[in-house]
Order: structure tokens, then sequence, then C-alpha cells
């Protein structure tokens, strides 16, 4: 027992003169004022090329052509040809309407017409008759030649006047027939026989709606910085919900130039043609497309780029000391990201930037 107690002893001895040991050799470190190496700033040479990236935008099918279709004058519903669904081509009539104050205003305005036509032929007949015996000397006054000359003037132009007001009604009187402006398919119908229409009220509905099937628009709004990349005739490869896995091609027809300012996007078209009558409007569809990218862009990985609430930078080394220079984004890929901003070719960034690296520092 007594060798026990003297081990333990000699044990416990050294373990105290070592911790003063260590004490003292951390006390030294710390008085010379070392600290550990710091970690070099690893940077990159910037080299312009376009990042190619293939984007998934959602779109949407919209008849190329449609309209709807309301009355032109007030009158009562005679007789409705075509309903939902009807396939219609252009000129054919879609439905009439009465209205009897219309025709007999039309009947008034020919009459007036008329009058007025054979008042003119008469005042004409008897200036020409005058004008002949004028030609011997002092058989007729010149005031009198004057006046017929007049009087026939002012019926000329009341017939004129009376014609234009009867082919004016006659053509209201058109607008009680009521025909297709081109061929497509009544999707809407709100009007039977019977029923009062008014030109006036633009807040009802439409007595229908016409829209063209067989050639549609697919409708898709590109961020301004893809669009820039996209011409004319440029290939579309789109999905529809309603044909899961079914690819449809199409082209870039018709951009709108405008930038939408609150999503900062451009709306562009393509021209579907539904030979086969399995589109509709109104469908939704998935857009592929290949972006090639800005060729005056920078590729850059993505942890080069920093992300704040107010702005995106890149970390430049000019003068051997780091420098925020901001940046836009373009495409971008699973590591890396198109930028472009106030940067030249050859010119160095750092990296793996953080916003914890401050302008000015030295950077080797």
């Amino acid at each position: 027992m007594k060798n026990n107690h003297f081990h333990l002893l000699i044990l416990g001895l050294c373990s105290v003169i070592a911790g003063c040991n260590g004490g003292a050799g951390a006390a030294a470190t710390r008085g010379t004022g070392l600290s550990p190496q710091a970690a070099p700033i690893e940077t990159l040479v910037l080299q312009k090329g376009a990042l190619p990236q293939q984007v998934k935008l959602p779109a949407q099918l919209a008849s190329f052509e449609e309209v709807s279709i309301f009355p032109k004058v007030n009158g009562y519903v005679k007789d409705v040809y075509v309903d939902v669904g009807s396939a219609v081509k252009k000129g054919q009539l879609l439905m009439t309407l009465e209205a009897p104050e219309l025709l007999q205003a039309a009947t008034q305005a020919r009459e007036r017409f008329a009058r007025a036509k054979l008042d003119y032929t008469i005042s004409a007949e008897n200036y020409r008759r005058m004008a002949l015996a004028a030609e011997t000397p002092g058989a007729v006054s010149p005031m009198n030649l004057a006046s017929l000359k007049a009087k026939a003037d002012a019926d000329s132009t009341l017939c004129n006047a009376e014609k234009a007001n009867w082919q004016m009604q006659e053509a209201i009187l058109g607008y009680l027939r009521v025909t297709a402006p081109f061929d497509g398919v009544i999707a809407e119908r709100n009007v039977h026989p019977g029923a009062l229409v008014s030109a006036e009220t633009h807040t009802a509905r439409p007595m229908l709606d016409l829209r063209q099937v067989d050639h549609l628009r697919l409708q898709v709004d590109i961020p301004e910085s893809i669009a820039a990349g996209l011409q004319s005739r440029d290939t579309i490869v789109f999905y529809l919900s309603a044909y899961p896995g079914r690819k449809f091609i199409g082209h870039i027809s018709r951009k709108s130039q405008l930038v939408n300012a609150q999503f900062r996007a451009e709306r562009m078209e393509l021209d579907v043609y539904n030979t086969d009558g399995k589109l509709a409007p109104g469908m939704y569809a998935d857009v592929l497309f290949d972006s090639k990218g800005d060729p005056d862009a920078y590729a850059v990985p993505r942890t080069a780029v920093v992300t704040s609430t107010e702005r995106k930078y890149v970390i430049a080394v000019r003068g051997g000391r780091s420098e925020r220079i901001d940046v836009a984004t373009g495409n971008e890929s699973a590591d890396r990201v198109e930028i472009t901003g106030k940067l030249q070719p050859g010119e160095r960034i750092v990296s793996k930037a953080s916003d914890d690296l401050q302008d000015g520092v030295t950077i080797k």
C-alpha cells in the first residue's frame, strides 16, 4: 500500500510540472504576437465567352384571331344560326336582328332621295332650255338665267345629300345581319331569339365570341437577359400539359420589342398550326429552348458573384487591391454564370468572393 501511494504521488507531481511548462509555452507564444498564416485569396483571369443554357419557361396557347361580337344597332334577336362549337367560315351568316323603326327610316330616306332627284332633274332641264334660248340676244334676262343656274345647283346638292342619307340608312340595315369576320369556332353564345340587344350597353356580355383555332399563337414572356440573344425564326421546343411527353416544335414569329417594367421580360410569340384540331386556346405549355448566351459576357464560377439585397457584384483585383464591381447576370449552369459589367478581358477577379472582403484589401 505504501508503494502504491508513492507511485500516485510521483504521477501527480509530473502532471503539475507538465501543466506549468504548457502554460509557460502558451504565454510565450502570445507574447511574441504571432498569428496563424492567412489562407491565400484565389483569383481567376476573365475571358469572354457565352454560356449556352437550356431554359424552361411557362407559356400559353391563344387564338391567332378572336373577336367578341356586340350589336351595332338596337333591336331584337330574330334568328341565331350557330351555337357553341360551331365551325364557321368568313362571311357566313351567324344571326339576324329585327328593328322595324330602322326599316321605316330607310324607306323614308329612299323616298326623300327620289323626290330630291326629281326636283333636280326638272330644275336642270329648265336651266338647259333657258340657256339655249339665251343664245338669241335679248331673249332671256341674264338675271333669270343666273337664278335658274343657282336653283339647279342647289337641287343637285340636296339630291346628293339625300342620296348619302339613304345609303347610310341602308348600311345601318346591314348591321341587322351578323356575319363571321374570319374562319373560326364559336366559343361563346349569350343570346337567343327574342332577346333585346342594345348598342349602348358596353358592359354586357357579347352576343357571340368567335375564335380562330386552326392557327394559334404560343405566347411566352422571356427574361430580358435571355431575350436579347434570341432572333426571329429561332427554333423553340415546347410541351403541352394536355399531351404529356409529346414534343412540339415552333419558331419565333414576333418579338414585342418591349420589356415589361414589372417582370423584366419581353413577350414573344410563336405561330402554331393546329391542323389536326387537337390543340385549343388556353392550353398551358412548357417552352424549352437553347439560349446561346451573350458573346460579350464572362462565364465565371457562381462563387465569384456576391448577391445582396441591393446589388450583385464581383471583386476585381486592381492595382493589387480589391475593388467591388457591380455586374448583371445572364445564363446560368450548375456551377457557372454569365456576368457583364465594367470589366476587361484579362482582368483578375476573386474566384470565391464574399461580403466580408472589403475594398482596398491587398491581394497578391
